[in-house]
């Protein structure tokens, strides 16, 4: 009788464990459909609750349909989400729009490694992340606890490195991207 009890407890704490495991750190799924391909990635809360309210909140608002991903860095990163990359001033591209809400940084121990979704931010000021995002192509250990992290790659990386390909303007230190590549459009499944 002990036994069966016991074994009831045991399974009752291990089932709300694994529920506990399975919500904790979902911030539901996004799907980014570009010129290249759709990129799927899973948006992580436990570690960045405002980055992914603020993403969730934007792409439901239809904010980044039209956008561009406007850096890219072959086998480092890309870049997108500059509400700039609406028109076809290469020179605004990456520089942000005055007066966009701000996202104190949520920094963690949550390694950038490669598919890696990452807030970016204007220079040093790590309180400054606004609606840009980058994905990273390799493991970067010293971007860790230095930018904010809140979501990973798990489709469409390969999108991501035809994207990084793109060519960018020549002698320009950002890298920027000649053409951007469009977000069509993306949503959010929770």
């Amino acid at each position: 009788m002990e036994i069966m009890k016991l074994t009831r407890i045991v399974i009752v704490l291990a089932l709300a464990l694994v529920a506990g495991s399975c919500s904790k750190g979902s911030g539901g799924v996004a799907t980014i459909d570009t010129d290249f391909g759709q990129i799927k990635i899973q948006l992580d809360a436990s570690v960045a609750p405002k980055h992914v309210e603020n993403f969730k909140k934007l792409a439901r608002e239809g904010f980044y349909d039209g956008l561009g991903f406007h850096r890219a860095v072959p086998g480092l990163l890309i870049q997108g989400g500059d509400p700039n990359t609406r028109n076809g001033d290469l020179s605004t591209w990456g520089k942000g729009a005055p007066g966009q809400p701000t996202v104190a940084a949520e920094f963690s121990q949550k390694p950038f490694k490669r598919g890696v979704l990452g807030a970016a931010r204007r220079g040093n000021d790590v309180n400054s992340a606004t609606s840009q995002f980058f994905v990273c192509l390799r493991d970067n250990p010293s971007w860790t606890g230095q930018y904010t992290v809140f979501g990973e790659v798990i489709e469409g990386i390969e999108v991501v490195e035809k994207i990084a390909l793109q060519p960018t303007v020549p002698g320009d230190p950002t890298s920027t991207m000649i053409n951007k590549a469009v977000m069509k459009k993306v949503t959010i499944q929770d």
